[in-house]
């Protein structure tokens, strides 16, 4: 189940980040980091 809860969050993450359409590098590394922050808290809010 788990696994699950963390591949859903996996796609809607590229689902926003693939309707973002960002325009350069350094826009599509930021918007990057931001999901991984977001995931990573999302994981330790589970544990």
């Amino acid at each position: 189940m788990r696994n699950r809860s963390i591949r859903s969050l996996l796609g809607i993450v590229l689902a926003v980040l693939l309707m973002q359409g960002c325009n350069t590098m350094e826009g599509i590394g930021k918007d990057i980091e931001t999901a991984g922050d977001k995931l990573e808290n999302a994981a330790k809010k589970s544990k």
